[in-house]
């Protein structure tokens, strides 16, 4: 059995408090608050870190189907946007689209979807997270020489 670790420090009441998220190797340690998660002030919020954890769990899980399918991927990048809705029992993760680049050679956009697709519906983050309302998945197959899009910094391609 492998084991991560992971942890959080608040300190003061709901809209006026603040707190520490690090993780257990201590690569990553942030601060979050209500204006973090609910406003536009800087630092991080858990949606964001599930959106981050499911981005990098995805991106591993495709490239090794594509492995399986001895494809080596150059790149893979993926973005995962988490959307957050207030009901009447409080606020709910309703929605995670994950938008994902990658290129490939020797593979069409076609197959690339159908791995994706694969990938989207066994990785470990993805199955934790099955309690979302939807998991959606938009893909492209970028050429090896092609340049790298820069319009989208929340892309890391």
């Amino acid at each position: 059995m492998i084991e991560r670790t992971a942890g959080a420090v608040w300190n003061g009441g709901i809209q006026d408090g603040s707190g520490t998220v690090r993780v257990g190797s201590g690569t990553f340690e942030e601060r979050y608050s209500f204006s973090t998660r609910f406003g536009g002030e800087q630092g991080t919020n858990p949606e964001e870190l599930i959106g981050a954890a499911h981005a990098a769990c995805f991106s591993m899980a495709l490239s090794g189907i594509l492995g399986a399918q001895k494809l080596v991927p150059e790149r893979i990048s993926t973005r995962a946007r988490v959307e957050v809705e207030k009901g009447k029992d409080g606020f709910t993760i309703q929605r995670i689209h994950l938008s994902t680049r990658g290129v490939v050679p020797g593979l069409d956009a076609e197959r690339f979807r159908e791995l994706a697709e694969e990938a989207k519906a066994t990785c470990p983050v993805s199955r934790a997270l099955a309690g979302v309302g939807e998991i959606s998945l938009e893909t492209e197959l970028l050429e090896s020489d092609a340049p790298r899009p820069v319009s989208d910094p929340g892309m890391l391609m």
